[in-house]
């Protein structure tokens, strides 16, 4: 296991508010990445130095921390450029990487699908080309490990034209997989079934409710980004009415472009939804800033107009007197989220009743019966109403449906006796 330091540079008065909080944040993700963090240093600043990103003085007293404690790794809470990247390894003479870098290697070992292997790659990729010059010699120097994982690892030594072509490539493989869950996502959208997508801050708890819900075993970690690839499962209520529920990657702040383009059609999944579950941490000190910090990536991704319901999760974890002030202040400001423990099922009622009236508000529930004369009006059901009971009989299929009324008209004669439209 890796031993590495931490540095944390503030310059404006808001970046030497959170140091400890932002340096907790680079602490837990380099804990994922599977290293032991031996030590962090702060430095405040008027402005980044060109040549080491820190002041030559505090590149010192790292270099000393790092012959004390047998350090040889140093992660950077920021982005570093390529020549200050390289300045700091030839000064302290082991590895040095940045914040984005650590989360790219996070994803690299977390990918499991195609897509989610390519989009890593992709980033990696991407980070890596301005950093080509020296980048060869400085990695036979220094080694693996964190920071050189993944599908980009044995590329980093070739030449910019190569990494180039791989680029253009990947772009086209996962062009090729966007069009295909677009057409999925088409499929769907030929049925009336709406679509939800869960959002949130890495380790809010989105997977362990995605699992609540459906019934899933989807893997779960107290590590940061244990989910990276999309998944879409069917949420069943008690009187058969259902909808697509579906759960993406986490969010964090600083989270680089790189990542964010990559994994763009990866969330176009979220564009797609009818709903967005917005998953907050309630035990996180900073829960309102990691918030906020979705909303922001929501909005650069132009989708910050979808209707969204907010979920406070981990409440169980939360102290009765802190539970009942944050019900209380949310209930002054007029805000109406939803508390509960997606670990402990607390509360996940009252989210899907909410649910039910957000998505079906305007539905009612019909009996049909339709003769084998009519099978194309069966076949286009789905597209008109939500079918709940399917039975076929020799004359013809009887159907439990939920839709709008005003869906259903060319199936008004086909009722059901005792029905009215």
């Amino acid at each position: 296991m890796e031993k590495a330091v931490l540095v944390n540079l503030a310059i404006t008065k808001q970046e030497r508010e959170e140091a400890e909080e932002s340096m907790a944040e680079l602490a837990g993700l380099a804990v994922s990445a599977g290293a032991t963090v031996v030590e962090k240093v702060f430095q405040t600043r008027q402005a980044i130095s060109p040549k080491f990103y820190i002041g030559e003085g505090k590149v010192e007293e790292v270099g000393a921390l790092v012959k004390q404690t047998g350090a040889d790794l140093v992660i950077f809470d920021g982005n570093l450029s390529p020549g200050q990247q390289r300045n700091l390894e030839e000064a302290l003479q082991v590895k040095v990487i940045d914040r984005t870098q650590i989360i790219l290697d996070i994803f690299a070992q977390r990918a499991r699908t195609i897509e989610g292997k390519l989009q890593v790659e992709l980033a990696q990729l991407t980070y890596i080309l301005p950093r080509l010059k020296g980048k060869g010699q400085a990695l036979s120097r220094l080694g693996g490990g964190i920071g050189t994982r993944g599908p980009g690892e044995k590329k980093l030594e070739e030449d910019r034209r190569r990494i180039t072509d791989r680029i253009t490539k990947i772009k086209k493989e996962i062009d090729g997989l966007q069009k295909r869950r677009a057409r999925q996502r088409e499929g769907r959208k030929k049925f009336i079934v709406p679509t939800v997508s869960l959002v949130g801050y890495t380790s809010a708890g989105k997977s362990t409710l995605f699992n609540f819900l459906t019934r899933e075993n989807r893997y779960t970690s107290p590590h940061l980004f244990a989910t990276l690839d999309p998944m879409i499962r069917r949420v069943t209520f008690s009187d058969g009415l259902y909808f697509f529920l579906s759960d993406t990657v986490g969010f964090i702040k600083k989270l680089p472009v790189e990542l964010i383009l990559a994994f763009r059609a990866t969330l176009e999944e979220i564009r797609e939804a009818d709903c967005l579950l917005q998953v907050i941490d309630v035990t996180a000190e900073s829960a309102l800033e990691q918030a906020q910090a979705v909303e922001q990536i929501l909005e650069e991704l132009q989708i910050a107009d979808l209707p969204v319901l907010k979920i406070f999760n981990k409440i169980d974890l939360l102290p009765e007197k802190e539970k009942n002030e944050l019900l209380r202040q949310n209930r002054a400001e007029g805000h109406l989220p939803i508390y509960l423990s997606a670990r402990t099922g607390e509360g996940v009622d009252r989210l899907k009743e909410r649910l039910r009236r957000i998505l079906f508000e305007h539905f009612e529930t019909f009996s049909l019966f339709i003769p084998k004369s009519r099978e194309e009006l069966a076949h286009s059901l789905a597209r008109r109403a939500i079918i709940i009971k399917k039975t076929e009989t020799d004359k013809g299929w009887e159907y439990q449906v939920a839709a709008e009324k005003n869906n259903l008209f060319a199936y008004f004669p086909y009722l059901q006796k005792g029905e009215s439209p």
